[in-house]
């Protein structure tokens, strides 16, 4: 074993001073905006767009599934997305990346905010919504990569998974403001100011993270790991090749991992709306404070689960978070059945910050760790992406379907519990090389990977 004298000290800005931090609250930003504009665009869509974009003899119903459907516009363009960035992030660095999917995202969703309706601009104005609805979309596709890149590869090794945990924290934040921005002008202005020019203020508000994540953004340092791969010559041409003809298992293993958060989240965030008001008439109201209770206490737990991950290692924790969603699958629709808001907020809890979030926090470092950096960016970002066309994109969908031909929730508790077992089977399949160092030059292979002496040191590793 090397002597103590041997071991690289941590730099400071390994050690957790303001350089880790400013890449964690850089990468944060990111996210928040994107979930900001996720529940932004759906509100709207839901109460003004099916008016505002469409013409005015449009039956309120077509109108609803045409304004829903510039929304699914932005998941078809997300996987397209992730993929050109991930090529460029491999290649020309992740830093570039993290500003340009800012800038893709911010600026859309402000220029939505801007756009004159049906009356004013006739089939111009939905045509320019479903191109900034795209440009949305083909960001986000990018963000994730680039943000939990930066987070994990600035990151001390044996604090990968906390850190990790930032951009993750985006999600939460993104529900909060948005919830809160429009809670705030549904009890300061009319129906009808909403709808002439109210539903604008959160899009055009977008403005102010846009320019607080730039100045964040900009500060922050291209990532170690990718300059010394750039410095040894070490940049892969065509990465996405080179990582579907390498590590094809890893991006299918990657893909597996995120079934089981991001179809039950949906469920639990989204059609649990639908089904609770519709089936059993309960006040959306209460069920949305059920949502927005998850998402202040997820800025607390993401970061606790990804700590724990690093501790005792990415697999177990997500395991557990798995197999809590399955165990909680019809316990979830118990708890609707009851009625009882403490009773439902409780199974929530554990369903969102506990089963979710155990599976959710550890993912940027484990899919990080799980691919070599020439093609990490590609590797992650395709994993992450099939998967949230396949499995996220597609749940509330599903989900809906299923109550109506099962005429109830067990055939929706079913396909949960399904979701949540291919994601414990890709975890236990899958090795967990979460002390070896991010500089490698051999992808892990092994279930039970261990890290070499060389792997522990207090590098930027």
């Amino acid at each position: 074993m090397k002597p103590s004298s041997a071991v690289t000290p941590p730099s400071p800005s390994a050690a957790g001073t303001p350089g880790i931090r400013t890449v964690a609250w850089a990468t944060m930003i990111g996210t928040a905006i994107e979930w900001y504009d996720f529940f932004t665009y759906g509100i709207a869509a839901a109460l003004v767009f099916n008016k505002l974009f469409f013409p005015a003899d449009t039956s309120p119903l077509a109108g609803t599934l045409l304004a829903f459907s510039t929304y699914a516009v932005g998941f078809a363009a997300r996987p397209i997305g992730g993929v050109v960035f991930a090529h460029y992030g491999d290649r020309i660095g992740r830093k570039s990346m993290l500003v340009l999917s800012l800038l893709l995202m911010g600026g859309s969703t402000f220029c939505i905010g801007l756009l004159p309706g049906y009356p004013t601009w006739g089939v111009a104005a939905p045509l320019l919504l479903v191109t900034l609805r795209v440009i949305q979309g083909f960001g986000v596709g990018g963000e994730w990569g680039a943000a939990a890149l930066m987070a994990v590869e600035h990151a001390p090794p044996n604090r990968r998974g906390f850190y990790g945990s930032w951009p993750q924290m985006g999600v939460p934040s993104g529900m909060l403001v948005a919830n809160l921005a429009f809670l705030a002008l549904s009890h300061s202005i009319s129906d009808h100011a909403f709808r002439t020019w109210g539903w604008r203020v959160p899009f055009l508000a977008s403005a102010v993270l846009i320019v607080l994540g730039l100045v964040i953004r900009l500060r922050v340092g291209e990532s170690p790991v990718f300059r010394a791969m750039k410095a040894e010559g070490r940049i892969e041409r065509r990465p996405l090749v080179a990582v579907l003809r390498t590590q094809p298992k890893n991006v299918l293993r990657a893909a597996g991992m995120r079934f089981a958060e991001n179809s039950t989240f949906y469920i639990h965030t989204t059609f649990v709306l639908t089904y609770g008001t519709t089936v059993l008439t309960l006040k959306r109201d209460d069920l949305l404070i059920g949502v927005i209770i998850t998402a202040a206490l997820g800025l607390v737990s993401l970061p606790l689960w990804g700590r724990l991950s690093d501790r005792v290692g990415r697999r177990p924790v997500m395991i557990f978070g798995a197999a809590l969603l399955a165990a909680l699958s019809w316990p979830f629709f118990w708890a609707l059945d009851s009625g009882s808001l403490p009773i439902i907020y409780l199974v929530t809890i554990l369903c969102i910050n506990i089963g979710n979030h155990a599976v959710y926090a550890p993912q940027p470092a484990y899919f990080a760790e799980l691919f070599e950096p020439e093609v990490r960016y590609s590797g992650a970002s395709i994993g992450s992406q099939a998967a949230s066309v396949f499995a996220g994109g597609l749940s509330p969908l599903i989900a809906t379907a299923l109550l109506e031909a099962g005429g109830g929730y067990h055939l929706i508790a079913l396909y949960m519990t399904a979701m949540s077992l291919i994601t414990v089977c890709a975890a236990l399949i899958s090795p967990d090389p979460y002390r070896q160092s991010l500089k490698r030059t051999s992808a892990p292979s092994g279930r039970n990977a261990r890290p070499s002496e060389s792997s522990t040191e207090l590098s930027h590793g």
